[in-house]
């Protein structure tokens, strides 16, 4: 499936502070929704995307539906993706926010910008894959490959063919660059299932934004992104010209048994004289990339707890000091019982399934949560999603009991009251063997301010370990296997926001759950009305 026939889509432009209206005609054959993933959309969740959460899909054969899009103070880099089933494995695109017109950048404006999208491959049709994965119970298939802007570089044997002595990439990204500039790079994780490393053989990068917010700068020889997330990085083209330089990509994933080993690449090359010098396989040299090992845990936190906010006049920084809603959220691998007669490929013949505090999401079928709560409709939605999890035990142990694996399953949401303080803690555990989790929240951003390994202890974490000062401004943040990420939040967008886990399989399991945060008591407090055009149920 693609939008227009682009694969990855178009790029959106926009400037801060702009409303577009965009109007998606499915004539598919699949159900679809689109997200604008970090737009906040104030007041108005109706056009957020996230399928049964916020609308019923977009239906095939010339379904329509035209989306409001409000950017308030997002700045940098954002996306848009799919948001039914797995159809943003191809469905997906930037969505570049410039400064107001007349305002500056809060570092050199750069001699251009461009961006630089992630994503997976597989051979297999993506709707059979989803359907076999549901059926199995068991983990998906790996992809084939990871790609750069849609292509998936030279090191696969179905992106080349050998001409002579040289080697001529018919399916590799190239970018140009004049020695001397700077530009602006855009990194967007569009992948489906893992983390990704990446580097640009013998260039540092610096590091000025995440998820459409400025931080502070800061350099590195490489990046650390999770799905879902963007990072805006300036490349100084300073090397010589008679050179190319890869770049390249490949996923981390600290326990995952099944992961797809291979590495993407992309080529950078000098121009001289307004002429691209010809890239070719001996002036590239790949060892030159500084990539971790797949398994480079270390490498992967150290990177993410770099980012700090600008924090200046011009950038300020809101973080709660104290909470008045506080939260402990369990994210958790789980298995369920095999329905009687079925086979299923999960441990110990069981299916997979994911949680957060224990609750696995079923969603709707029938109706939206959102329409749900709009109108006043009973049974869509429960209104006690626990704010702890049911039962506490060691939940970072190497052996934790079978007991414990087994989730109650259901569609509850958790209500929070307008202009309410949230602290929300994400806590990792072992069961089935721990993995990361990149964390996505709608609706809003959250301020970071701490994480680390093991089970979080307030007494000890909150107090020595916050940064309360100029955390980073995020709505995607990965949570270390076996460890925690605390975050902070006002509720001051009234609506229907969900949160999920931003690895496919995980989001497919069950790790999500939803949020409403109700109406204030002010004209401007409270959520606006629907379009006319809201898809039907």
């Amino acid at each position: 499936m693609t939008i227009n026939g682009n694969f990855p889509g178009e790029t959106l432009h926009v400037h801060r502070g702009d409303t577009l209206i965009v109007h998606v005609v499915n004539r598919s054959p699949h159900n679809i929704t689109i997200h604008w993933h970090g737009v906040n959309q104030p007041r108005y969740p109706w056009a957020d995307g996230p399928e049964y959460i916020t609308q019923c899909p977009i239906q095939p054969g010339g379904g329509k539906f035209s989306q409001k899009v409000i950017f308030t103070t997002e700045e940098g880099t954002l996306w848009w993706h799919a948001h039914s089933e797995w159809t943003r494995a191809t469905v997906y695109g930037a969505i570049i926010v410039y400064p107001k017109k007349g305002h500056a950048y809060p570092f050199p404006k750069p001699h251009a910008d461009l961006p630089i999208i992630f994503g997976e491959w597989w051979k297999q049709d993506i709707f059979e894959l989803f359907d076999d994965f549901r059926r199995s119970g068991g983990d998906p298939l790996v992809s084939h490959a990871i790609t750069i802007n849609g292509q998936p570089g030279d090191r696969y044997n179905c992106s080349g063919q050998a001409l002579g002595q040289h080697m001529t990439w018919v399916d590799m990204f190239k970018l140009a660059v004049d020695q001397g500039k700077t530009y602006l790079l855009r990194l967007i994780n569009a992948a489906m299932q893992d983390i990704l490393f990446f580097s640009i053989a013998g260039h540092q990068l610096t590091v000025v934004g995440t998820d459409g917010t400025y931080t502070k700068p800061f350099k590195s020889d490489y990046i650390t992104i999770s799905p879902g997330q963007t990072i805006d990085v300036l490349l100084r083209a300073d090397h010589p010209i008679a050179a190319s330089y890869y770049m390249a990509a490949k996923f981390y994933s600290s326990a995952r048994a099944a992961v797809n080993l291979n590495t993407t690449t992309a080529l950078l090359h000098y121009t001289t004289n307004n002429t691209t010098t010809t890239p070719t396989a001996a002036a590239a040299n790949f060892s030159a990339v500084s990539l971790s090992a797949t398994a480079d845990t270390n490498a992967s936190v150290a990177f993410t707890a770099r980012f700090r906010s600008l924090a200046d006049k011009k950038h300020p920084v809101d973080v709660p000091q104290k909470a008045d809603t506080n939260l402990y959220f369990t994210l958790s691998m789980n298995a369920v019982p095999c329905p009687a007669g079925a086979t299923c490929a999960g441990p110990n013949g069981a299916r997979l399934a994911a949680s957060v505090n224990n609750v696995s999401l079923v969603l709707p079928t029938s109706m939206d949560v959102l329409g749900a709560y709009y109108r006043g409709i009973g049974g869509v939605y429960g209104d006690d999603f626990p704010s702890n999890p049911p039962v506490s035990f060691d939940f970072t142990n190497l052996t934790i009991p079978a007991v414990y694996r087994t989730p109650a399953t259901g569609n509850q949401v958790r209500m929070l009251e307008y202009n309410s303080s949230v602290e929300l803690v994400f806590q990792g555990t072992n069961l089935l063997g721990g993995v990361d989790h990149p964390m996505h929240l709608h609706g809003t951003n959250f301020y970071v301010v701490g994480w680390g390994f093991g089970n979080f202890d307030r007494a000890k974490d909150a107090n020595k370990t916050y940064n309360l000062v100029d955390p980073p401004f995020q709505n995607t943040i990965a949570v270390p296997r076996n460890g925690w990420v605390a975050v902070r939040f006002k509720a001051t967008n009234p609506g229907v926001w969900f949160m999920h886990c931003h690895l496919e399989r995980h989001a497919s399991w069950g790790m999500g759950m939803t949020f409403i945060v109700k109406n204030g008591k002010g004209p401007n407090d409270k959520m606006l009305p629907p379009p006319s055009d809201m898809p039907p149920c």
